[in-house]
């Protein structure tokens, strides 16, 4: 396990570093100046020159990707004669624009994500999994017909419409719950839930969907193999056979799944946070590309791929951990 755990952290780190020069190569190697977009239509000559020594886009492009590197190591100082400003390490980069480092931008707002993707994630596989599993030992009845409908709404359901409808039903309507805003988890536990109650259940009504199909599918396909058919003729209780056997067969697919759903959605979740008006790294990053903010697109950007690197990392570890061949691969 210890060298299946040390192959996969090397991997990660390597993935991480080929994402990040990519990244800054999308971004930083492409026909534009961004020193001019950052200045601004009225920039001067003058003005311009310095922008473009203090960003260091004056150097050779290797260059610059290595102060980048560095900076995340040990800080960086963006230096243009009198004007000197320090980022300290790890450094994301300068937004220019609102004059403060990007990595502090990014974690002020990433509660606000992390919070949004992991509770809804816990509803989404409750309910998935379960509409799926009921959906399959109910094959062709009236219960396994009525869930492949909702399921397919909920497919058909975009989230802004969803959480439109939710407001309007528990808000406005009902009164059982505030309109959501957001408030910190240490601050007030039970604020915390109850805000994101409704943003919750409208990431996961849409998931919970996809959850529920796959679970079908996957638990239909494994009770009908030969162990399975082995094991009932032993005599045991259809619960034990589901429970203990064939729910096992669906789970590893399903930690792929997840760990590909939950990175992304921390880094994607815009709709969501428009729709319920919370301010977070999706937010951050809408703005940053509408004001050519290009060290906060690059920052928001890398994080969002760290997420998603990292998510599948530990799904290798949870995939290893509920199937003990992996490790021997």
């Amino acid at each position: 396990m210890i060298r299946f755990l040390l192959r996969r952290t090397v991997s990660t780190a390597l993935v991480l570093l080929v994402l990040s020069l990519v990244v800054y190569l999308v971004f930083y190697a492409a026909p534009h100046d961004p020193a001019r977009l950052v200045c601004g239509k009225g920039c001067d000559p003058a003005r311009l020159a310095v922008v473009r020594h203090k960003l260091g886009t004056d150097r050779p492009l290797w260059q610059q990707y290595w102060e980048f590197l560095r900076g995340l190591v040990v800080g960086r100082t963006y230096d243009a004669g009198s004007d000197s400003t320090h980022c300290a390490a790890p450094c994301f980069g300068w937004s220019f624009q609102t004059d403060q480092p990007v990595l502090p931008m990014i974690t002020q707002r990433l509660p606000v994500d992390c919070s949004l993707a992991i509770g809804a994630a816990v509803i989404w596989l409750l309910l998935g999994v379960g509409a799926g599993t009921l959906g399959a030992l109910r094959r062709g009845r009236l219960l396994d017909r009525a869930l492949t409908g909702l399921t397919l709404a909920g497919i058909a359901s975009p989230v802004f419409l969803t959480g439109l409808l939710l407001m309007m039903l528990c808000c406005a309507y009902l009164r059982w719950l505030p309109f959501p805003s957001y408030v910190p988890l240490t601050q007030d536990p039970a604020g915390w839930a109850a805000n994101l109650a409704l943003p919750w259940f409208a990431l996961a009504l849409v998931f919970a969907a996809n959850y529920a199909r796959m679970s079908r599918g996957l638990l239909l396909e494994t009770l009908a193999e030969e162990h399975i058919r082995t094991v009932r003729a032993y005599g045991l209780t259809e619960r034990r056979i589901v429970v203990g056997h064939a729910l096992r067969g669906v789970l590893t697919p399903l930690i792929t799944m997840l760990a590909k759903d939950l990175g992304s959605l921390i880094g994607s979740a815009q709709l969501t946070e428009a729709v319920f008006g919370f301010d977070g790294m999706a937010r951050l990053l809408v703005d940053a590309v509408n004001q050519v903010d290009l060290p906060v697109v690059v920052g928001v950007t890398l994080f969002g791929a760290f997420f998603i690197v990292l998510a599948n990392a530990v799904a290798d570890v949870l995939y290893a951990v509920a199937d003990p061949r992996v490790v021997l691969r």
